[in-house]
């Protein structure tokens, strides 16, 4: 069995909530990320062809279980592009561990069949004036759109209907998930070089279970105090605002529920204060804490604080915001 045209995509991993921004804000990390290589099946069902790196054993080989080879065959549908597809995952980041491992295998495997949808257009159509094969696919919003929709379509199968994971792995920098149906993220101007450090401690929260401690609804006072954060941090990234960013990355609803799956978690951020970030929080559902720090050597120091605080096994890192999201690999 052998397959025809194949095109890869890396898409980096990304912090979930920012704090306040519960499914709302998401934030790139440059260094980390899933790389998936789509193809057409020459012939045969869609397939997972193979499975490597970071909990390879626990990715789904199933094609119709696996986030990036729905994506990638849902972006391909949206295209009027048939046949089945050959999908293989290289894991960069770790299975539930906080830093949206399966948005990122579901943005890498909708642009890894965006890039297909292109070679493809090219060899059916070959150009004499030299434009570039893009031209021959719809203009880049609606691309975008299918782009979003397709990884949303991924993500749906592992942790649920929600976009700020996905922004952020598919633009990069921080984005804003504003509306899931219809969809509608909206990319945000970060003004400073800040960089982030983040504490991984090896153990796995599985997002919808992360999700089922949340209350469905929250006192008046929490909200108001959770939409004013929200917005302080919006504008402190657009300003450069150290300060306010500090006072902002105050999380009042998911933040104390889950705080006691993660252990030595106040320890752990208050490390990295005293290291000099800004402030921190869990990453997504956890189990990842992260901060953000003013420039590379704060974030080095914090990260190195926050696993001397932990006392449990770890990895801690240092990492700028990724600026760009998915791209060719």
């Amino acid at each position: 069995m052998t397959a025809i045209i194949s095109t890869t995509a890396f898409a980096p991993g990304s912090i979930g909530n920012v704090g306040p921004g519960f499914d709302v804000l998401g934030l790139g990390v440059e260094g980390i990320g899933d790389t998936v290589t789509v193809a057409l099946a020459a012939n045969g069902p869609s397939r997972v062809e193979a499975v490597t790196g970071r909990d390879a054993e626990q990715v789904p080989r199933d094609a119709a279980a696996n986030c990036a080879a729905i994506a990638a065959r849902e972006y391909l549908r949206r295209r009027a592009i048939a046949g089945e597809v050959v999908v293989s995952v290289d894991k960069g980041l770790p299975l539930s561990g906080g830093l949206g491992g399966s948005a990122a295998s579901s943005v890498a495997g909708a642009f890894a069949a965006h890039l297909l949808a292109v070679a493809l257009a090219a060899a059916a159509t070959p150009r004499d004036d030299g434009a570039d094969s893009g031209d021959l696919l719809p203009p880049p919003s609606v691309v975008n759109e299918d782009l979003l929709a397709s990884a949303l379509a991924g993500e749906r199968i592992v942790a649920g209907a929600h976009l700020d994971n996905i922004g952020p792995s598919l633009f990069g920098g921080l984005t804003l998930a504003r509306c899931v149906d219809p969809i509608d993220v909206v990319a945000l101007p970060i003004a400073a070089d800040w960089w982030l450090a983040l504490w991984t401690p090896r153990l796995r929260i599985e997002t919808r279970a992360a999700r089922a401690l949340l209350d469905a609804t929250s006192e008046r006072a929490t909200w108001v105090q959770q939409m004013a954060n929200t917005a302080a941090l919006v504008h402190a990234f657009a300003h450069g605002d150290g300060a306010l960013l500090g006072r902002a990355l105050d999380d009042r609803y998911a933040e104390p529920r889950r705080a006691a799956l993660i252990p030595r978690f106040f320890e752990v951020k208050t490390a990295a204060r005293i290291a000099g970030a800004f402030g921190g929080s869990i990453s997504g559902a956890g189990p990842t804490v992260f901060a953000i720090a003013p420039d590379e050597r704060t974030a080095r120091a914090a990260a190195e604080a926050m696993q001397r605080a932990g006392e449990v096994e770890a990895e801690a890192l240092a990492a700028p915001i990724a600026r760009s999201g998915a791209r060719a690999a």
